[in-house]
This record gives structure tokens, C-alpha cells and sequence, in this order.
């Protein structure tokens, strides 16, 4: 099993991530952020990940640090979790609709960290959630996993739908690429023989 568990604890937060990519979809969310809990059940749910976060953070000041280093985190255990990368398809993508809104994610696991996020909200906050702090989010992400992602929404018209797609899409992206490819055997998916 690809698992994982890393802490990671500054001033600002106090994280702890376990994951396991090869799961059923369970999850175990307290970040003290409702919303933020919300989308990670939606990366677990359709990644088929296992994922267990436990976060305590400033959130007397704002939510910022909380959901960035629960980015970061994340990104830390799912590069240990995934380990060398040989086998797997590296890719991975997905269009996800919920109503009117069309989310569209794909994923490379590159070893690069890079992100191109084009999600035009509609409002600027969900609930009490800063729709701002996704962007961080995933940067927090991909710096740390170190991979290469595109996220569209392509269409919405609410931000809850549009958020939605984006998390659900993400999980299946990250499903996808993390999946063993029996063609590729133990083989590295890179001419340049390192990821």
C-alpha cells in the first residue's frame, strides 16, 4: 500500500495528513475549516484516497494559514506516498459537472511543480469561506507534490457548484494518475528515466 503520514507544525498550524492512495474513498476531516473539509471529502471521495487530516490554526486571524498548509501537507504526503513513481500512468484528467458548472483538471506528475488556475468565481465567498484561499490551496499543493496542474472551470453560474467541480475533478484527476498502468510494468513513464 502507497501510505503516508506527515506533520507539519509552525507558529501559525499544527497539521497532521495520513493518506493512503491506494483506499476506498474514507475520510477523517478536522481542519476548523467547514468548507475546506467539504472539498477534501470530494479529493478522497473520487481519488479513492484514504485520508485522515487533523489541523489546528489561527483561524482567530483567518482561515489563510489553515487551508495553505493543508495544501502544503498534503502535497508532502502525497509525493512520500507515491514513492518512486514507477508504473503508474503520470497522467491523469477528468470534467466533472455539477448542474450548470463544468470543472475541468488534468494532472502530471512531473516532478515540477507548476499551475495554471482559471476559476472565475461568482462570488467571493462561500458561507464564510474565502473563495481566494483555493489558489493557495493548491499552490501549497503542487510545490510540495511536485507536480504540474491545470485547473478550468469552464462554466457555473454558483460558486458552490463551481467549487465542487473543481475538488471533484481534482480526485479523479489524481485517481487516474496514480493508477497502475499494467502496459507500463515497472518502468519509470519518462525518456528521461527520472520523475
Amino acid at each position: 500500500m502507497r501510505t503516508a503520514q506527515v506533520t507539519r507544525n509552525t507558529l501559525e498550524t499544527q497539521i497532521t495528513v495520513s493518506l493512503n492512495l491506494d483506499g476506498t474513498g474514507i475520510s477523517k476531516l478536522a481542519t476548523g475549516v467547514p468548507f475546506l473539509d467539504h472539498m477534501l471529502d470530494q479529493i478522497a471521495r473520487h481519488g479513492l484516497i484514504d485520508l485522515d487530516i487533523q489541523a489546528q490554526g489561527d483561524l482567530h486571524i483567518d482561515a489563510h494559514h489553515t487551508v495553505e498548509d493543508t495544501g502544503i501537507t498534503l502535497g508532502q504526503a502525497f509525493a512520500q506516498a507515491l514513492g518512486d513513481k514507477r508504473g503508474i500512468r503520470r497522467y491523469g484528467h477528468a470534467y466533472v459537472p455539477l448542474d450548470e458548472a463544468l470543472s475541468r483538471v488534468v494532472i502530471d506528475l512531473s516532478g515540477r511543480p507548476g499551475l495554471e488556475y482559471h476559476v472565475d468565481y461568482t462570488r467571493a465567498r462561500i458561507g464564510e469561506f474565502d473563495v481566494d484561499l483555493f489558489l493557495e490551496f493548491f499552490r501549497g499543493f503542487i510545490n510540495h507534490a511536485g507536480v504540474t496542474l491545470h485547473i478550468d472551470n469552464l462554466r457555473g453560474i454558483n460558486a458552490h457548484h463551481q467549487a465542487e467541480t473543481v475538488f471533484k475533478a481534482f480526485g479523479r484527476a489524481l485517481r487516474m494518475a496514480v493508477e497502475a498502468d499494467s502496459r507500463m510494468g515497472d518502468v519509470l513513464p519518462s525518456t528521461k528515466g527520472a520523475l
